[in-house]
């Protein structure tokens, strides 16, 4: 007859598991030596019948308990596979929903390597931030080139340098100031896709942990 458990549950006792199997195997005595001349093994200090029993005993414990696990396993992969969840950003399967997760968080098969988003906010971020310093030091420089050119045009001690500044300067100027090229404004980008990011993971943890507190999975 089949068993059935919610999801979390599953997730609980596959949990307690891989601890049990762990423990169990740490601890199994399943080989050990004996002398011709005795009639118990060396370590175990127990007949060589009694050590055989205890070993298959151990043995079959520990098939039965990875067999037990394996089912579980099973049954929450196939469910992950079947049931959905529903998010701002779309409807996603649990296990979809659980490998997205894990991708944003950097924490997927490829480690941070997958974390595309969070890659293209610093790309853009540094990328922005470089031209901006790169744009003010050329401004900078041009506008002691033009305060050069004016005084070499009005001469030092002019005392209207300041109030009347030559149109020649001022067109060289504006002609050589520096802008940033930004056609995608990647502060706004930048916020969005902290925003979805921020929003994606909120939004995966409650319903994932909604599904597996009311899904129910056979074993």
């Amino acid at each position: 007859m089949a068993e059935k458990m919610l999801v979390t549950q599953a997730l609980d006792e596959r949990d307690l598991l891989v601890k049990k199997i762990s423990d169990k195997i740490a601890k199994a005595r399943l080989v050990d030596t004996i002398k011709a001349n005795e009639n118990k093994v060396y370590e175990a200090r127990i007949s060589k019948d009694e050590f055989a029993k205890e070993a298959e005993r151990s043995y079959q414990q520990i098939q039965d308990l990875i067999d037990r696990y394996q089912k579980i396993d099973a049954a929450i992969v196939a469910s992950n596979a079947q049931t959905k969840v529903a998010t701002s950003y779309g409807e996603f399967t649990v296990a979809g929903a659980i490998s997205l997760r894990s991708r944003l968080r950097g924490t997927g098969v490829y480690d941070g390597d997958a974390e595309f988003e969070l890659a293209l906010q610093e790309r853009m971020e540094a990328e922005f931030q470089r031209k901006l310093n790169q744009a003010e030091m050329k401004n900078k420089q041009l506008q002691t080139t033009a305060e050069s050119m004016r005084l070499s045009i009005l001469g030092k001690d002019s005392k209207v340098k300041d109030e009347k500044p030559l149109e020649v300067v001022e067109a060289y100027v504006r002609e050589n100031t520096t802008e940033v090229v930004d056609p995608l404004d990647v502060q706004k980008k930048i916020e969005k896709l902290r925003e979805k990011r921020d929003t994606l993971l909120t939004e995966l943890d409650t319903q994932i942990k909604v599904s597996n507190a009311t899904t129910f999975i056979e074993i």
